[in-house]
């Protein structure tokens, strides 16, 4: 069945594939679809790779013509086997409460056809609801153009294909070490303007630190992969650099240096019970 992002115009343009991992993710994913829908290029295939969802994901999947595919799998494995069978010249990866401003994939197509790029690095502006969202709307920003702050979502395909797409192995860190991994080929990495807003939702400190814990569970297997990439993309200096910002927003500063404590000791608390059970 012809999916509802192609545009009945283009069937010539290159076609895209984007790719969302899902589980019980339906409160977002209208939003994220709507955002698919109108985006200025449509020649457009939709993929969900659903963790056996209880929620109505499927259902909203269906809704908007996208294919539906099951597996019971971490992000690496879900976007890796949506890539498999993906019909598109380009993959894109996004998540399922991410929302895509009307030209992302246009200028991500001429980033690769016009300027030669064979990946493509598309910034997030986080959305949220309180105090803490605002804190981290702030990081995000203090990530944009980092050489370990950001990593590329839009892919050619045969490029993905050619570097084995994402380590399965991987739960936290999946995204830069596959960066890394196309920066050591010399694929080309471009970046666009048109942003995706990550939408956080109402952030609670409770459901922040439980889920930093579940990622530093796994962060020592990412640690033995990559040692000085997972540094890298975690360390602090960041906030060092952009001291400027305290003096434009000193409560969200404040704030976000307290947070990401928290989130360090969230981590380090996962990464140390990983590594006891293991003894």
């Amino acid at each position: 069945m012809r999916s509802r992002f192609c545009g009945e115009h283009c069937p010539a343009s290159p076609q895209i594939s984007v790719i969302i991992p899902t589980f019980n993710s339906s409160r977002t994913l209208e939003t994220c679809f709507t955002s698919i829908r109108n985006q200025t290029c449509k020649n457009i295939e939709a993929i969900v790779v659903d963790a056996y969802s209880t929620d109505d994901t499927c259902k909203v999947a269906q809704k908007y013509g996208a294919r539906l595919l099951r597996l019971a799998a971490e992000r690496s494995p879900a976007r890796n086997l949506g890539a498999k069978e993906a019909s598109g010249h380009f993959v894109f990866f996004i998540d399922s409460d991410m929302e895509l401003t009307p030209n992302v994939i246009q200028e991500a197509l001429k980033a690769c056809i016009q300027q030669g790029a064979d990946a493509v690095i598309i910034p997030e502006e986080s959305v949220g609801e309180g105090f803490l969202a605002k804190c981290k709307e702030l990081e995000k920003k203090m990530r944009w153009q980092e050489a370990y702050g950001e990593a590329p979502r839009f892919f050619k395909k045969s490029v993905f294909e050619f570097l084995g797409g994402y380590d399965e192995r991987l739960v936290i860190g999946e995204d830069f070490e596959l960066a890394q991994r196309v920066s050591s080929v010399r694929f080309k990495v471009g970046r666009i303007e048109s942003i995706i807003r990550h939408h956080e939702g109402h952030l609670s400190l409770r459901k922040l630190t439980a889920k930093l814990y579940y990622y530093g569970k796994t962060l020592p297997t990412y640690a033995r992969k990559k040692p000085l990439l997972s540094l890298k993309t975690s360390s602090p200096v960041r906030f060092l650099k952009n001291l400027s910002l305290l003096k434009q927003q000193p409560a969200c500063y404040a704030g976000l240096c307290s947070l990401k404590l928290v989130e360090y000791l969230a981590y380090l608390s996962g990464a140390l019970a990983s590594l006891l059970s293991s003894e």
